[in-house]
């Protein structure tokens, strides 16, 4: 099944460069593309993608106001937020807002990649320096740890462990010798039992647990 996707940014050598990268997969599609705001939510209604991929900074209405439009109007289609800018306002804003993934400019194509086909399958991914990034405040904090409502597996807490240093599901998969569709399991099955919504939640566990002291 191919993934119908729609590139929102006012730089034309971004879109160029996005388009390259995801065109080059057998199952991605660029379908349309808007230079604002406001041109990629008609591009949005009008060609009904999976997947809008939308800068922070644009003119005429910013993607903050995009997702938060998307996710009233149209929630069938997934909003990536992509952008140059890695502060905390605007990955808090961007997932409450309805995202269902955060990524930086500058992060490797094979996450870009993953981040498209994680929406698309109504999963959500968040750049690992970002997560990283986080994890170091979550530490300063000293948060108690969340409560699992069972035990882990001696998978699940590979996983887990592997999530907080930044891999994604396929470099996980690699890593475990298991297929992307596995991690996918186990990734959910953590989320249910730690009682978070994304990856970045399992990774504050995980820190937060110890278990990357350990590691």
């Amino acid at each position: 099944m191919t993934t119908r996707i729609v590139l929102a940014d006012d730089q034309a050598s971004i879109r160029m460069g996005f388009r390259s990268i995801l065109e080059a997969q057998p199952d991605l599609k660029i379908v349309g593309e808007a230079d604002n705001g406001v041109a990629a939510l008609r591009a949005a209604h009008s060609l009904k993608p999976d997947v809008l991929l939308a800068d922070i900074r644009m003119p005429e209405m910013d993607g903050l106001e995009l997702t938060r439009e998307i996710a009233r109007s149209m929630p069938s289609v997934r909003v990536v937020v992509v952008t140059t800018f890695d502060l905390d306002e605007y990955v808090h804003t961007a997932l409450r807002e309805g995202a269902c993934g955060f990524l930086l400019k500058r992060s490797r194509s094979a996450v870009l990649v993953e981040a498209v086909r994680a929406a698309a399958s109504g999963d959500s991914m968040i750049s690992p320096e970002i997560t990283t990034r986080l994890l170091s405040r979550f530490r300063r904090e000293r948060r108690t740890v969340r409560q699992v409502s069972e035990p882990l597996t001696s998978r699940e807490e590979e996983v887990a462990r592997l999530v907080a240093e930044g891999l994604t599901n396929s470099e996980i998969g690699a890593e475990l010798f298991i297929s992307v569709g596995t991690v996918k399991t186990h990734l959910a099955r953590l989320q249910k039992k730690l009682g978070v919504q994304n990856r970045v939640g399992i990774a504050a566990w995980a820190w937060e647990s110890g278990m990357m002291a350990q590691a």
